[in-house]
């Protein structure tokens, strides 16, 4: 099996689409079949793979098949029992992987546009492969099999096929019991993305007994081309068609997925969005009160150091352990795992479940928030209340050509007795009396500044944004 090379007779640079999480590219430029199947060989052997099961799927995307089946071909030229799973969302990898105890990957670019695809990778019991543990010897030693083609392993191995679709729902709903919820309007943006496949399956009728819900669809159709927005609900101009549908159908709330179905973002009967930060209050007192009555004196929750301060008082106030992390899932699941945490939370709407192998899972989260609306008679907007006591910035990015002296600029003016500052991720600012905080981080691939800002009301939080960005931007 020859390498692939480029017009300039050189094979394809790998460093260009493996980051430090995951990998994504341009397809046809930065990700090819050739490079995939190379990376399924690599793949194999740097993780040990060879006589074992490795899990393939992919999102929606038009070069997600292809992707897959180059993948599984260089995975068993190696050895490996490939096992393709179809059409799969993320977290249905991580579930797979966790239940199957196999290792396995899957092709998305997430919320990116159709132009770009990508890998997720997991270890046996979903444990992330990141750059610290295996991406970059995979793309290493595929950059070698690129050049000079991939050797056959003394024992080949196997395609077949696998569907975990129902295996998925039916674990989910073991742990959130949804059946005596009362009767709820849901509206479910799913972006033309994979939550179109999973959220039949998982809160409608179409593997298992329906649910006390009535289900209005928007973009259910799986089209990795996303013809009506894109699949990024982190963007609020991506909202607004779920905000205006649940206004005009009366629904009790509405849900938006993102592309790969990872993450999920909740808007209210009034169309207004609730914050991830109050999404991962609400989630951590339940589940809180769930270990506890197992016998957990003291659960652990997991926050990154953007969400809302009112989080770990709130796990405080419950008798939980709140722990301050980075941002980034791949920090998030290694502390899940060190610190047996039950949950954790991000701003970004990603949220981690000891019961789901540590991984992220939108599905799950969505599936606590509609328990505790079904459970009680009052409106979403009153519920979400309670989890959003400050008033927030969201991430404001910042263009600039240097951000090391912008971040200088903003030191030098908050360095003095009432602030307290740290670098556990970028730098947080703090006010001594509690009234304010806000962070610096600079994109890891793009020359942004992100600043988020937290107060204990409107104006202080515009005092304080206003000031910080007029540092950043001067």
């Amino acid at each position: 099996m020859g390498g692939v090379t480029t017009a300039q007779n050189a094979p394809l640079d790998l460093s260009a689409s493996f980051k430090a999480y995951d990998v994504r590219g341009l397809v046809g430029e930065t990700i090819t079949e050739d490079s995939v199947r190379a990376v399924g060989a690599a793949f194999v052997d740097v993780l040990g793979l060879a006589g074992r099961r490795v899990l393939v799927g992919g999102d929606m995307r038009p070069s997600s098949p292809g992707f897959a089946r180059a993948f599984a071909q260089g995975a068993a030229r190696r050895g490996a029992t490939v096992e393709l799973l179809g059409l799969i969302s993320t977290d249905e990898l991580y579930f797979a992987c966790g239940a199957l105890n196999a290792a396995g990957v899957v092709f998305t670019a997430s919320h990116n546009p159709a132009e770009y695809n990508g890998m997720k990778m997991a270890k046996a019991g979903a444990v992330p492969v990141s750059s610290e543990t295996g991406l970059y010897d995979i793309r290493d030693l595929a950059q070698q099999y690129l050049a000079e083609g991939v050797p056959a392993a003394a024992a080949h191995g196997s395609i077949g096929d696998t569907n975990v679709l129902k295996s998925y729902a039916e674990y989910l709903r073991s742990l959130v019991d949804l059946s005596g919820s009362r009767p709820l309007k849901i509206v479910v943006d799913a972006g033309n993305g994979m939550a179109g496949m999973t959220t039949p399956a998982v809160l409608g009728g179409a593997l298992l007994p329906a649910l006390p819900f009535e289900i209005v669809p928007l973009y259910f159709e799986l089209d990795g081309t996303f013809p009506n927005h894109p699949a990024n609900p982190l963007e609020p101009a991506n909202l607004r068609d779920l905000q205006a549908a649940v206004v005009a159908h009366g629904a009790d709330i509405g849900l938006a997925f993102d592309g790969d179905a990872d993450r999920c973002f909740v808007i209210d009967e009034a169309g207004h969005p609730v914050s991830p930060s109050a999404v991962t209050a609400l989630v951590a007192r339940r589940e809180i009160a769930r270990a506890k009555a197992a016998g957990e004196a003291r659960p652990t929750i997991i926050h990154n150091l953007i969400t809302s301060r009112a989080v770990p008082e709130l796990v405080a106030a419950d008798g939980g352990r709140p722990v301050r992390t980075r941002v980034g899932h791949s920090f998030i699941k290694a502390v899940m795992a060190k610190e047996g945490a039950v949950f954790g939370g991000e701003h970004s709407a990603h949220y981690y479940f000891r019961d789901f192998f540590n991984a992220d899972t939108g599905m799950l989260a969505a599936m606590h928030v509609l328990a505790a609306l079904g459970e009680q008679d009052g409106p979403l907007s009153a519920l979400g209340a309670e989890y959003e006591p400050y008033v927030a910035s969201g991430e404001i990015n910042s263009r600039l050509d240097d951000v090391a002296a912008a971040v200088a600029r903003v030191r030098a003016a908050y360095t003095h007795d009432d602030v307290t500052i740290d670098e556990l991720d970028g730098v947080t600012f703090a006010a001594a009396n509690g009234d304010w905080w806000f962070n610096l981080r600079a994109s890891n691939t793009e020359p942004f500044l992100r600043l988020n800002v937290e107060a204990v009301d409107r104006s202080t939080m515009e005092t304080i944004r206003d000031g910080a960005l007029a540092l950043i931007r001067q």
